[in-house]
């Protein structure tokens, strides 16, 4: 499992031009999945997030989590974190996870970050072409994947 974490003033997606989602202040997530992934992937990565001390306190120091700062969380499912570039111009996505496992997993994940924020979690549309517009903060932008932790 990849997770792009981006650090955002505010974020929103859009499906054919028209917003599904949007956030304030919080995390851009931008979720890759592969077949191998399990229920401890997803618990990891989520508990990972919603610590993550990546926002400033009043000293100006990155301390603080996305939950102490009330801020909101932005899902949005990537399978192209798994391209493979190694060899020629196309991308292959053969580490990514097919639709079918990928989907109730990302969904999941969902659900787990929800719990752990005590709040809803905006999302985009799983397999769909969206449009996704944010204003990185900072920038803060973070890189996780469960196979390297």
């Amino acid at each position: 499992m990849r997770v792009l974490i981006q650090r955002v003033t505010e974020a929103s997606v859009a499906i054919d031009g028209v917003e599904k989602s949007r956030i304030a202040r919080g995390l851009l997530l931008l979720i890759g999945f592969e077949t191998a992934d399990a229920e401890a992937d997803l618990e990891a990565a989520a508990a990972k997030i919603v610590k993550l001390r990546i926002f400033d306190d009043a000293q100006d120091v990155m301390n603080l989590s996305v939950r102490e700062v009330e801020g909101e969380i932005l899902a949005v499912s990537q399978f192209t974190l798994h391209a493979q570039t190694k060899k020629g111009n196309r991308p292959s996505y053969i580490r990514a996870a097919r639709p079918e496992i990928a989907e109730p997993l990302y969904k999941r994940f969902v659900a787990l970050l929800e719990t752990l924020m005590e709040k809803p979690v905006q999302t985009g549309t799983f397999g769909a072409a969206m449009q996704v517009s944010l204003i990185n903060d900072g920038p803060v932008t973070i890189w996780i994947d469960t196979a390297e932790n």
